[in-house]
């Protein structure tokens, strides 16, 4: 239920399907993978909307600095009592004048000339809008990574299958071999008991391999949006290439410079010192410009040209502790961004140097249960032929395969494993979107 519940409020794991499912089954490369988790990631549509919304707060920022411009055309009839205002008419003058009727065309201008507080805002959304690019491009290398890693889990999966099948049919001729052998009256009815097990067993790894393979199918199915319902099959087997040598200093002083989240968070600590500015500038005076300028008279063709122009200098002198309150907490942002950029410096250094261990780890790994493997091969062998030759009965037989298995699972493991700490390394430099072909074995 939790990894439910993880899975239901992480949009990286979420897609929109697109289109229907075709038929037949739809053959599917791991960069194939990534391309559709790129498009269709939940994720990625959600970061790119929040672009857009700090592109929208920078168009509003920037309606502050920039004059507002309105129209309007009115023609009035009026009618109006001088007696009411104060104002007495002439001897033997009615003090109602009109009906008359008044025609206004003009076209006013708003804005201001100097205030420091809308232009600090303004910079400070500009970064804003930095950041969220460099937000999009970090969450474009952690689909890389989950998409990638999804691809490989699934081929470890699909690996591990094609295991069991060989386990299955060795456990078969086993079986058979046994029965053959007790029916000749060479061997024990334990033997082919212990047979029969062997395979049972066997058959029930390989069922618990095919449920585990559906099931990371289906996992990779909701990463990168596949219709429901479609059938795919994995394109490709477990790559497994080494990595050109990269030194420890040079790695941080690449993932410094390229990952796009260490990027973002210089960018909104930036933006949060020009919020800062913006907050003290709330006690400078600014200059604000007010002009129009129309036709007035009785009608459009008895109409004359006028225009008004002001400009005022506004001084705040009491705000109500306003001023200082938006310093407080410009302030504490401005603090806790800085915070998050050291904690982040500081993981990037973690996360780097984890990576070169695991990766110099996984590769000594395979290298170590391809051996093993190949061992435990010839071990089966020789056991096999010794049960035959009735030297021996079938337990080393049956401790052999068992050591086919876990050998077997050994160097599945450890090559997911390598693959795995080449997505996380070239996801801690920032290069997981270009490097991404070249890690999984494919062509740039």
């Amino acid at each position: 239920m939790t990894s439910a519940l993880q899975q239901a409020q992480n949009p990286l794991l979420g897609s929109v399907p697109q289109g229907k499912p075709t038929p037949g089954v739809l053959p599917l490369t791991a960069v194939d993978a990534i391309d559709r988790g790129l498009k269709y990631n939940l994720g990625l549509i959600l970061s790119t909307q929040a672009t857009e919304v700090t592109r929208g707060a920078r168009w509003r920022a920037l309606s502050e600095v920039l004059p507002n411009l309105n129209a309007h055309i009115a023609e009035s009839v009026q009618q109006i009592n001088l007696a009411a205002f104060g104002i007495p008419a002439p001897p033997g003058t009615p003090p109602i004048i009109g009906p008359f009727s008044v025609f206004d065309a003009r076209v006013a201008a708003t804005g201001p000339l100097l205030d420091l507080r809308a232009l600090n805002l303004l910079r400070a959304r500009t970064q804003d809008i930095k950041a969220a690019e460099l937000d999009y491009q970090n969450t474009r290398d952690l689909i890389v990574l989950i998409v990638g890693g999804t691809y490989m889990q699934a081929l470890a999966g699909e690996a591990r299958i094609a295991s069991a099948e060989a386990q299955v049919k060795s456990s078969q001729t086993l079986h058979q071999q046994a029965v053959d052998m007790r029916n000749a009256g060479m061997v024990a009815g334990i033997d082919v008991l212990r047979a029969q097990v062997e395979l049972q067993v066997q058959q029930q790894r390989l069922l618990a391999a095919r449920n585990d393979f559906s099931k990371q199918k289906l996992t990779l199915a909701r990463l990168i949006g596949l219709p429901t319902g479609q059938e795919f099959s994995l394109a490709q087997q477990i790559p497994f290439e080494l990595m050109p040598p990269l030194g420890l200093d040079q790695a941080l002083e690449r993932a410094y410079r390229d990952r796009p989240d260490y990027q973002s968070a210089k960018v909104q600590v930036q933006a949060a010192q020009l919020e800062k500015k913006a907050a003290i500038s709330e006690a400078l005076p600014s200059i604000e410009c007010n002009a129009d300028y129309g036709v007035l008279g009785k009608r459009p063709t008895q109409s004359h040209g006028t225009f008004t122009t002001a400009a005022a200098l506004r001084i705040p002198i009491f705000q109500g502790g306003k001023v200082r309150g938006d310093v407080l907490q410009a302030q504490a942002l401005l603090n806790r961004r800085q915070a998050e950029l050291e904690d982040l410096r500081g993981r990037i250094e973690f996360e780097v140097r984890t990576a070169f261990l695991d990766l110099q780890s996984a590769a000594d790994q395979v290298q170590v249960a391809k051996s093993s493997s190949d061992l435990a091969h010839q071990t089966l062998t020789q056991a096999q032929d010794r049960f035959r030759a009735g030297v021996t009965n079938n337990i080393e037989v049956v401790q052999a395969q068992e050591a086919i298995a876990t050998t077997d699972e050994n160097f599945i493991a450890s090559t997911f494993s390598y693959n795995i700490a080449k997505l996380e390394l070239a996801r801690s430099l920032g290069i997981a979107e270009r490097a991404v072909k070249d890690f999984l074995g494919g062509k740039p």
